[in-house]
């Protein structure tokens, strides 16, 4: 039996750490993404849970290997999903859950074609995901200019994926994502 992925991507902003873990309560047979990473484990951690920690070492050599679906180095530590992790749980019927970026959600289907399933959420508009961004008090304007910068870019291809879901209200936008992933699983 075939596993199934699922892919959630959106602009930062979007709601979309919220609609996850309604997701994930709603939905425990969902695996959550297990990535690589090399930054040093911490405090209440667990490894092959909260990440699969392992050495910059062994990591570049995965990306020679080509072992990542995607990877990234962030501040220093690098940070990446595995092929063969994602292989094993397809060949398992393992049904798994990643939250990408847009260039993680194109290799996911490049890799794994029509087994990754991928929900685009949008926001209402750029001027409100401006705003939410703004309401968090987190993040320094040249940041939040460079989310709005990006979520632009993101935004322009909305289209190329398979499900698309407008986050305008939290409410309507679960029922939503709740359709697409029962579409999926069934």
């Amino acid at each position: 039996m075939s596993g199934k992925i699922i892919v959630i991507c959106a602009p930062s902003g979007t709601g979309k750490s919220t609609l996850i873990n309604r997701l994930k309560t709603d939905y425990p047979q969902l695996e959550w993404s297990v990535s690589c990473t090399t930054r040093p484990i911490r405090a209440n951690e667990v490894h092959g849970k909260d990440y699969h920690f392992i050495s910059t070492e062994e990591f570049e050599k995965e990306i020679q290997q080509d072992g990542f679906v995607e990877w990234a180095k962030v501040h220093s530590n690098y940070y990446g999903t595995s092929k063969s992790f994602v292989s094993l749980g397809l060949n398992q019927g393992r049904k798994m859950l990643f939250d990408l970026d847009v260039q993680g959600a194109d290799s996911m289907k490049k890799i794994f074609g029509h087994d990754a399933q991928v929900i685009f959420i949008e926001p209402p508009s750029v001027e409100e995901l401006e705003k939410r961004l703004r309401s968090r008090g987190t993040d320094s304007d040249k940041v939040i200019n460079e989310r709005v910068a990006n979520a632009r870019k993101e935004l322009a291809r909305k289209n190329d994926y398979d499900f698309l879901i407008l986050n305008d209200d939290v409410e309507k936008a679960y029922q939503a994502l709740q359709t697409a992933v029962k579409k999926i699983l069934d």
